[in-house]
C-alpha cells in the first residue's frame, strides 16, 4: 500500500531534523547528508519532485561558534542562525552537486503563510523551481523571527508547506524510529506502530515531552504536525532519518516508521490555507443552532447564530468558529469586520439595515469560504 502511496505521488516534502544531520555538538556530518541526497535523487530519478525542510542552521552556527550549548535567549539564536544558515546550504549544496541537482534556498516566517499574498508568492517560487528541476530547500528565517510569528519548529513548518504545494506524501525524519506503542525507555519491548488512521486525543498522549538537545521539537509536535497535514489530505511517515537507505525502508517491504493515513484529500488549496494553515484573527461564537446548520446541512453563518465575537478582524480574514462549549469546529473568512459582526450578531437578516445602513452581505461566513475542521 505503501508503495502505491508513492507511485501516485507526484511530490513528497521531507523534513530533516537537526540532530539527523550532525552530531550534539553541532557540527554537520556530510556523509550523512550526501546519504540523503542520494536517496533524494533517486526519487527526482524516478520522476517526483522533492522539497526539502531542512533545519540545522541554528545548531551548527553552535558548532561554528563553539557555543557550551543552544542559547535559550532570542538574540543568541537568531545570532547563531546566521553564521550557521550559510553552512547548512553550503553542505546541502555540496550533497546535492554530485546528482548535478541545483539547491535554492528559501526562508519563511509564519507571517508567510497568514498573509494571502505573501502565501501565494511562495507558493508560485516553490512550484517554479521544482518546474525548473531545483531542490528547495526551506527553513524558518530564524534571524528574523520573534515568538509572534514563529512556527515553534521545523515539524509544523514542514506540515505547512505540504498544505502549501498540495503535497499527497510528508516524511519526517529525526532520531525516532517513529510512534511506539508505549514509552521505549521505560519498556525496551515497545514497539513501533506501523499503521495509524487518525491522530485523537489518545494518540497524542501516547507522546512524551521530550526534545532533543539542538532541535526545538518533540513528540508531539511531531504529531500535531502530522495531524496538520494529514486532515488536510496528505500521507504522512515519520521514521529515523539516521538509518541507511531510510526513505527506501519507508515505502518497501520493512514499510519503517510509522504511517499515518490521509483524510480530506480532495480538499482545495484554497480550502487548505483557510482551515490548516493560516492563523485565526478572531473568533466568533455560536449558538447550538448554527452549529447544527453548518455541520449538519452544510449551511452558512448568519448574524442571528453569533453569540459572541472576540479578536479585531478585517473583512475578509480568518475566523475560528466556536461551538456553545468553546470549542473550535470550523474556520473561514468573514464577510464583515469585528466592529460591524458585533453590531449585527444575534439579528435577523432584514435587522441588518438598520444597524449598517445596508445589508451588504446575507452571510457573515458563506459556506464557500467555510471549513469544517475534522476532529
Amino acid at each position: 500500500m505503501r508503495q502505491d502511496l508513492l507511485d501516485k505521488a507526484k511530490t513528497l516534502v521531507i523534513k530533516v531534523g537537526t540532530n539527523v544531520l550532525g552530531d550534539q555538538n553541532g557540527r554537520l556530518d556530510p556523509l550523512r547528508m550526501a546519504e540523503l541526497a542520494r536517496q533524494i535523487a533517486e526519487f527526482k530519478n524516478a520522476g517526483k519532485q522533492v522539497v526539502l525542510v531542512s533545519s540545522g542552521a541554528i545548531g551548527a552556527g553552535v558548532g561554528r561558534l563553539q557555543l557550551p550549548g543552544r542559547p535559550t535567549d532570542l538574540p543568541g539564536l537568531q545570532a547563531c542562525a546566521a553564521v550557521g544558515q550559510c553552512f547548512l546550504m553550503r553542505a546541502w549544496e555540496d550533497a546535492f552537486s554530485p546528482h548535478n541537482l541545483p539547491t535554492a534556498q528559501i526562508l519563511l516566517t509564519a507571517g508567510d503563510f497568514d498573509n494571502r499574498l505573501r502565501y501565494l508568492n511562495a507558493r508560485n517560487t516553490i512550484m517554479t523551481l521544482l518546474e525548473w528541476g531545483s531542490i528547495p530547500i526551506i527553513n524558518e528565517n530564524d534571524t528574523v523571527s520573534v515568538a509572534e510569528i514563529r512556527f515553534g519548529d521545523n515539524d509544523t513548518l514542514a506540515a505547512m508547506v505540504a498544505n502549501l504545494i498540495r503535497a499527497p506524501i510528508l516524511v519526517l525524519l529525526s532520531v525516532i524510529d517513529g510512534l511506539f506503542e508505549c514509552d521505549p525507555h521505560s519498556d525496551p519491548t515497545a514497539k513501533v506502530i506501523r499503521e495509524i488512521p487518525e491522530i485523537d486525543d489518545a494518540v497524542l498522549e501516547r507522546a512524551g515531552v521530550s526534545k532533543s538537545s539542538l532541535g526545538t521539537g518533540g513528540m508531539k509536535s511531531k504529531l500535531k504536525a502530522a495531524r496538520m497535514a494529514s486532515v488536510a489530505g496528505a500521507s504522512v511517515f515519520m521514521a529515523r532519518g539516521t538509518d541507511p537507505g531510510i526513505l527506501k525502508g519507508i515505502f518497501g517491504p520493512e514499510e519503517k516508521g510509522t504511517y499515518f493515513l490521509a483524510k480530506n484529500e480532495g480538499l482545495p488549496s484554497w480550502k487548505r490555507w483557510i482551515g490548516y494553515t493560516a492563523q485565526p484573527l478572531g473568533t466568533l461564537t455560536l449558538d447550538a443552532g448554527a452549529v447544527m446548520a453548518l455541520l449538519g446541512k452544510g449551511k452558512s453563518l448568519l448574524p442571528i447564530g453569533i453569540t459572541a465575537v472576540k479578536g479585531t478582524f478585517h473583512k475578509g480574514a480568518v475566523v475560528g468558529l466556536l461551538g456553545p462549549e468553546g470549542f473550535e469546529i470550523a474556520r473561514g473568512l468573514s464577510n464583515y469586520s469585528a466592529h460591524d459582526t458585533i453590531r449585527i450578531k444575534g439579528l435577523r437578516t432584514d435587522e441588518i439595515p438598520g444597524k449598517l445602513g445596508s445589508c451588504p452581505y446575507v452571510e457573515v461566513v458563506h459556506r464557500d469560504n467555510l471549513v469544517i475542521l475534522s476532529d
